[in-house]
């Protein structure tokens, strides 16, 4: 999105005021006040308030936040966790219920290792610093038990004290990351745990949309067509200067192993690896759709055309 906030992209017709905020601020923003004509938002909040009317926004397939999620899954040494089937039964931490990183993760849970939500017990708050609330009120079953840990506490403290046995976490612990032993990846080799997914799958899991809201759009319905058409020349031209960064004769990234990375995900996915657009999409989505009346989420299946403006769908 670099290019949009620079002005190296424009939208044919409008003037942009960029706000960057970060998403643990942003999303509480977008869903309770729909504060931004234009806004990032989390896929999973944004699929659960259209499936109760209440959505103040409508969406372009700009999928500007993707992230493989094996790579998220923590135990504590000790807590008798091998594999993913060891989750069953056991308390598990995690900062959002319908954080979009969950609502993917509690899905390979399910599709690859038969764990429905209800077979965990949830304890949601803050990782390893702040605090951390639902962003929309939650309206669980009885038999989905999602309790909230109490304000200073953090889940990263309460799986080094054995009170929870594991994390789904959007981002490695504190602790992980200062190389305390207790915690561990479940998947130690994740980047091989996820180009398999992605063999068999074929998603590379969108985590973020591009919204607009419904009343801008109502007055200018040539807006969303034109801001998809920017973000795509925004993104490509982040993957033009990623590319000329990767071949340059010095190391401007200052990662050791980038072309390591560069080129373990070019064979893995192909040249086009960061894909934008509806009907390339349209199966994934469908899948998150209907992760989230699997886990309690939704009331009812969104169909993936319902997310989008109509003018953006042949994308």
């Amino acid at each position: 999105m670099l290019g949009l906030v620079t002005g190296d992209v424009v939208v044919p017709g409008f003037q942009l005021v960029p706000h960057i905020l970060p998403t643990g601020q942003l999303f509480p923003l977008a869903v309770q006040e729909a504060r931004f004509d234009i806004t990032e938002l989390s896929l999973s909040s944004y699929m659960l308030q259209v499936s109760r009317g209440t959505s103040q926004y409508t969406a372009i397939p700009a999928f500007i936040a993707r992230s493989f999620r094996h790579n998220g899954f923590f135990r504590r040494a000790g807590s008798g966790i091998r594999t993913l089937s060891d989750f069953r039964g056991r308390a598990i931490g995690v900062p959002e219920y319908q954080m979009t990183a969950a609502l993917w993760m509690r899905g390979i849970l399910s599709d690859d290792f038969g764990i429905k939500a209800t077979d965990i017990r949830w304890r949601t708050g803050a990782l390893d610093s702040g605090i951390r609330r639902e962003r929309l009120a939650l309206a669980p079953p009885p038999e989905l038990v999602i309790d909230p840990i109490s304000e200073g506490q953090t889940l990263q403290d309460l799986l080094l004290s054995g009170e929870i046995d594991g994390l789904l976490a959007p981002n490695p612990p504190k602790a992980f990351l200062d190389g305390d032993p207790r915690i561990e990846r479940v998947f130690p080799d994740f980047h091989e745990a996820e180009r398999d997914y992605f063999a068999r799958t074929g998603f590379f899991p969108i985590m973020h949309i591009v919204a607009i809201r419904r009343s801008l759009v109502e007055q200018h319905p040539e807006l969303p067509r034109r801001l998809y058409d920017a973000c795509v020349a925004s993104r490509d031209l982040a993957l033009a200067r990623l590319r000329d960064v990767w071949l340059g004769s010095a190391n401007r990234m200052s990662l050791p192993w980038l072309n390591l990375a560069m080129e373990f995900t070019r064979s893995s996915m192909g040249e086009n690896y960061w894909p934008y657009g509806f009907k390339a999409a349209r199966d994934e989505l469908a899948t998150a759709s209907r992760y989230s009346v699997e886990q309690h989420l939704s009331g009812s299946l969104v169909a993936p055309e319902d997310l989008f403006h109509p003018s953006v769908l042949d994308t």
